[in-house]
């Protein structure tokens, strides 16, 4: 039904606006009727986001003003932008919410723990896109939101209208910029939801250190009988973070941003996003069953006559997704706040075939490897990115951090000393050769050694150094070939091996130059060794 809640203050004069809508509802104010947009045979919404099926992150901008800027760390990410084309920009999104028919309104909260979390309002014209952030966002309950008041934050989706590239520092037709003085995120030229989620998520980033809060892209759950017995998966988009934090021996806490304060770890959200690419009830129980009436499937492929989804297919994007309520899932912490965690792992896509799948790392190592925070960019995870390339991303997050490196750096390290985690290093990516040589590292036996973690099977097992990295390998593992344990021992041309490796602790050398100045000498000597000399 309609309401009579008005959007006035924000100059928009639309009187159709429908707020936090149930979902059957949104299905009738025209979910069918969207081009583009199905019914799945299991009834999730199928969606199709238009041109962009994957983030823009060189089309994201930060308003540089005098009380935020001496926090934020300038450059290739974090890209500046003055206060008069942010409002050029703002008033082009105005104009096109103006003359829309009617418009969607959700009001919710980002933060599980009602200390630090913020109040949000999204305005968008897609009904899928209030669908998506309903299941994305904490949902108020009826009295909330009567109360709900004014916003923390307004984020402005006019990403059916393009923004135009001839205006001052505009790169193209798409910008996702946000203002931490105005409190506002206006999208422009893109409709793939995910720019929403991720704006959010930095604002959190940028918000939480200033309270004493470390704010993580990271995927979290907890004990089934232990609230203080909690893994923490950190890892960019296709390294596993959701695939392997949906454990049925383990409680979800969340799948992709998390804090960690003075009492325990929260979630930020309240659903999952998960890559639908290749899903099968075999190897994802959890997130498969959890496709259903709710769940927004955007850029999948499926059959026009059975409404049947093809997982594998990937004519639109391998960048398929699945938006669903955390309460889809069967074994979840609710709400979803815990404990310390007790192990820190590091999910990293090896490209070049290295890195073993599954190393301990020390206090040291752990800050230098969540400094670099290396992995490859999957295809399909960023508009361009067509196969796997070797990337470093600082924090496994630094498209969404605001601050410098150091600064969430630091503030990890004094947890995980605070509290007594454990580091590890684990690898999803290919072993056997490199990219194109090797294959995919099985998914169960990542979950062999992810339960070996969990149950301490380590405590008692041999370890092998890598002399070049540092890090300690276990030789034996419950349920894992030994074989593939030792990333060399996979590989029949050793020697080719051997220069993959080279050119590996090449790059992390190179890549972790622009942070000395900034850590202590025991984490930069943590890293691998330029003066390596490895034996055939």
């Amino acid at each position: 039904m309609t309401t009579k809640f008005n959007l006035h203050k924000y100059g928009i004069d639309t009187e159709e606006v429908y707020r936090n809508s149930s979902v059957p509802v949104l299905y009738e104010l025209g979910l069918r009727l969207e081009k583009g947009t199905a019914i799945s045979d299991v009834g999730a919404l199928l969606v199709y986001s238009a041109e962009k099926t994957g983030r823009s992150p060189k089309d994201k901008r930060i308003v540089r003003h005098p009380d935020s800027e001496n926090n934020i760390d300038w450059g290739p990410i974090n890209i500046a932008l003055d206060e008069h084309t942010f409002m050029v920009n703002h008033e082009r999104a105005i104009d096109y919410l103006n003359v829309c028919d009617h418009l969607y309104v959700v009001d919710a909260f980002a933060g599980w723990d009602p200390k630090y979390r913020i109040k949000v309002r999204i305005i968008c014209t897609r009904a899928y896109h209030a669908l998506f952030m309903q299941n994305m966002l904490i949902m108020p309950t009826a009295e909330e939101l009567a109360n709900f008041g004014e916003p923390d934050y307004v984020v402005f989706n006019a990403g059916g209208f393009p923004a135009n590239r001839y205006t001052s520092e505009m790169t193209s037709k798409t910008s996702i910029d946000v203002s931490l003085e105005r409190k506002q995120i206006v999208i422009l030229g893109t409709q793939y939801a995910g720019e929403m989620k991720k704006g959010l998520f930095g604002v959190m980033n940028y918000l939480m250190p200033l309270e004493g809060v470390l704010p993580m892209h990271c995927s979290a759950n907890v004990a089934e009988d232990d609230d203080n017995d909690v893994t923490l998966l950190f890892g960019l988009s296709g390294t596993g973070k959701t695939t392997l934090s949906a454990d049925p021996k383990r409680k979800l806490i969340g799948d992709d941003e998390h804090c960690w304060t003075d009492e325990g770890v929260f979630n930020i959200e309240g659903g999952c996003y998960a890559k639908a690419i290749d899903l099968s009830e075999e190897n994802e129980p959890d997130i498969y069953n959890a496709m259903r009436f709710g769940t927004v499937l955007e850029n999948v492929v499926y059959d026009k006559y059975t409404h049947e989804v093809d997982y594998s297919d990937t004519t639109i994007t391998e960048n398929t997704r699945a938006s669903y309520p955390i309460d889809f899932i069967d074994n979840i912490k609710m709400p979803c706040i815990a404990g310390h965690p007790k192990h820190i792992i590091f999910l990293t896509c090896d490209a070049f075939g290295v890195l073993p799948p599954v190393s301990r790392l020390t206090p040291e190592q752990a800050s230098y490897h969540f400094i670099s925070g290396y992995t490859a960019k999957v295809a399909g995870t960023e508009m361009g990115i067509t196969e796997p390339q070797a990337t470093f991303s600082s924090n496994f997050g630094a498209a969404f951090m605001m601050w410098h490196p150091n600064k969430y750096a630091e503030m990890l390290a004094e947890k995980m000393k605070k509290h007594g985690a454990k580091a590890w290093l684990v690898n999803t990516g290919w072993t056997g050769g490199a990219y194109g040589v090797g294959s995919r590292m099985k998914l169960k036996f990542t979950r062999a050694m992810i339960d070996a973690i969990h149950n301490n099977d380590f405590d008692n097992v041999d370890w092998v150094k890598d002399e070049e990295f540092g890090f300690e390998i276990p030789t034996s593992c419950p349920n894992v070939p030994a074989e593939v344990l030792i990333p060399k021992n996979t590989w029949e041309n050793k020697d080719k091996y051997d220069e993959e490796k080279k050119k590996l602790i090449s790059l992390f050398i190179e890549n972790f130059k622009k942070f000395e100045a900034g850590v202590n000498e025991e984490i930069v000597n943590a890293g691998p060794k330029a003066d390596y000399s490895l034996q055939s």
